[in-house]
């Protein structure tokens, strides 16, 4: 859990991220959660994002400031995961994950 706050605080105030593949698609579903969550821009979302988030300020102040309110009207898919192709090893495959 620890490795998705610090990967979702990452990808929250970078926009894109490099990670592996297995970790791109288990962050996938976490941060979707989260700016759905944050799009009801209510008292209780924004504590639930915050404690998600480990507490962390400054990402959560700008998942809902600036990224959620960009992704009003979409009903979801708020990331995309580009593969960057294989490596000798498969467990260390690369992708990029990045908000759309």
């Amino acid at each position: 859990m620890a490795l998705l706050r610090s990967l979702a605080r990452a990808l929250v105030i970078n926009g894109k991220i490099e990670t592996t593949v297995a970790k791109a698609k288990e962050l996938r579903p976490f941060i979707e959660k989260l700016i759905t969550m944050a799009k009801k821009d209510t008292v209780a979302s924004r504590r639930n994002v915050a404690s998600r988030l480990g507490n962390d300020t400054e990402s959560s102040a700008k998942i809902h400031n600036e990224i959620a309110p960009k992704y009003k009207d979409r009903p979801g898919g708020y990331t995309r995961v580009v593969k960057l192709g294989k490596k000798t090893d498969p467990t260390n495959d690369k992708a990029i994950i990045e908000l759309v």
